[in-house]
């Protein structure tokens, strides 16, 4: 959904926007994020089966939580061209992720592995977030 929502903002973003050092090209985004988002859904899978508990709540409440933050950054990002107030919303979202990892650790340790590409990759957007803002 947020795709779709951002693919003109996100055309523009390619045509207009000076990008940082090591931005991958365009096709690379997609085929991440497909992989992201499987890891993330088995992960926030094996949370869900496992059995019900304050932990396993708090663990799909932040979940959710991050997910928003994931909609709405590319949002800002691209369609309003924010790149400061996308910046410090990154800056969220990845503290989000950290505390959620560190919560799935408490139920399941693989759903919380898992999650770490999702960190890294997160990292590396704050890298490219920090560089087009910095050049634009």
């Amino acid at each position: 959904m947020s795709g779709w929502l951002t693919r003109k903002g996100a055309a523009l973003y390619t045509r207009s926007v000076s990008k940082p050092p090591l931005s991958p090209p365009a096709p690379v985004f997609p085929v991440v994020w497909t992989a992201l988002f499987a890891l993330m859904g088995v992960g926030a899978a094996r949370i869900y089966l496992s059995p019900p508990s304050a932990g396993r709540s708090k663990c799909l409440t932040l979940f959710a939580a991050q997910l928003a933050f994931n909609f709405f950054w590319s949002i800002l990002f691209f369609n309003a061209q924010a790149f400061g107030a996308a910046l410090i919303w990154l800056a969220i979202l990845w503290a989000l992720i950290l505390w959620m990892i560190l919560e799935f650790r408490r139920v399941d340790k693989l759903a919380a592995c898992l999650q770490v590409p999702y960190l890294l990759w997160v990292s590396f957007a704050a890298y490219l977030n920090f560089g087009v803002w910095a050049l634009n």
